[in-house]
């Protein structure tokens, strides 16, 4: 009999479609899941924190299949993985609906001064002419990270009319190569980071990134803190050669009350919420799930496999 230890949050959606010769077992708590641990051959925990997961997998020496519903991974013990010879499954695509609205909700909100317009409304006040008058038809934007996320978030773009170029490590006809994207900066209205988070990737948007976009140009990051350098950003920003930045993720996370990127009126901090704001998490996570487990059950290879040593 296969065992797989699951989150009790996704019950409602797994519960009646598990396979026969699988034992599920659910955990509600650090405590529940740390008894049942040691049986796992399967684990699926997603929502527990990184200090819990290693500790949990620590305790799972049968672990083969570890199944998580975020696409960035670098929170796992990626290690342990490597070492035991566990197979990880990520997310990936999974909130590339969600992240693509963020974005856009993003880009208009900076270019229509809407946080102005929340303001007024605040105090009860008419405004007589509007805060921004940005469009995104014709805008030119780079989008570097070319994946499921990144490449829904070009395709809702181009409904706008805006002129979106996409940038990843292995390039494609049109688009442009981790060599080549530095170089072409200058020509964008918008970037947006939408990279996996790895040693390759970190400080990867610095002050020589920043001083080479185009003047009044705004930074979206959807990737990782660690990707940006936030005091260079807070340069470039206080300079006015950045006309702003829109931030789902920031270093540390939860940021500081004291950090001085909550007091810019350009820039726009979304707490890590694009990925998880939409209804349909946990069904996308079990439907994605119980595909990979129907796979794992006749030894068929598994779909959305990490690479444990690129890490993504």
């Amino acid at each position: 009999m296969t065992v797989a230890v699951l989150n009790a949050d996704a019950r409602p959606w797994l519960e009646g479609k598990l396979p026969a010769g699988l034992e599920p077992l659910w955990f509600a708590d650090q405590q529940d899941l740390m008894r049942i641990a040691p049986r796992a051959d399967i684990a699926w925990l997603d929502m527990i924190g990184a200090a819990n997961a290693r500790e949990a997998v620590s305790a799972m020496p049968n672990l083969a299949w570890y199944c998580a519903m975020s696409s960035g991974v670098d929170s796992l013990p990626l290690d342990l993985f490597r070492a035991r010879g566990v197979t990880l499954t990520n997310g990936s695509g999974i909130h590339a609906q969600s992240v693509a609205e963020f974005a856009v909700m993003g880009m208009l909100t900076m270019a229509k001064g809407w946080r102005t317009v929340v303001r007024a409304q605040d105090r009860y006040e008419w405004l007589s002419q509007p805060p921004g008058t940005r469009e995104l038809l014709g805008a030119q934007v780079l989008v570097i990270g070319a994946g499921e996320i990144g490449s829904r978030i070009a395709e809702l773009l181009r409904v706008f009319g805006a002129v979106v170029t996409l940038a990843r490590k292995h390039s494609q006809p049109g688009e442009l190569g981790q060599n080549e994207w530095q170089g072409a900066l200058a020509r964008f209205d918008w970037v947006i980071l939408i990279v996996p988070s790895t040693p390759q990737t970190a400080g990867m948007f610095g002050a020589a990134q920043f001083a080479a976009m185009k003047r009044g140009s705004v930074l979206l990051n959807f990737a990782r803190g660690t990707v940006i350098d936030q005091d260079a950003l807070l340069d470039a920003i206080d300079s006015g050669h950045l006309g702003g930045a829109f931030l789902d993720v920031t270093t540390p996370e939860p940021l500081p009350p004291e950090h001085p990127l909550w007091s810019r009126d350009n820039v726009h901090i979304s707490m890590h919420l694009s990925g998880r704001a939409q209804d349909a998490l946990f069904a996308r996570g079990a439907a994605r799930f119980l595909g990979n487990l129907e796979r794992f059950m006749s030894g068929a290879p598994l779909e959305h496999t990490v690479d444990l040593s690129a890490g993504y």
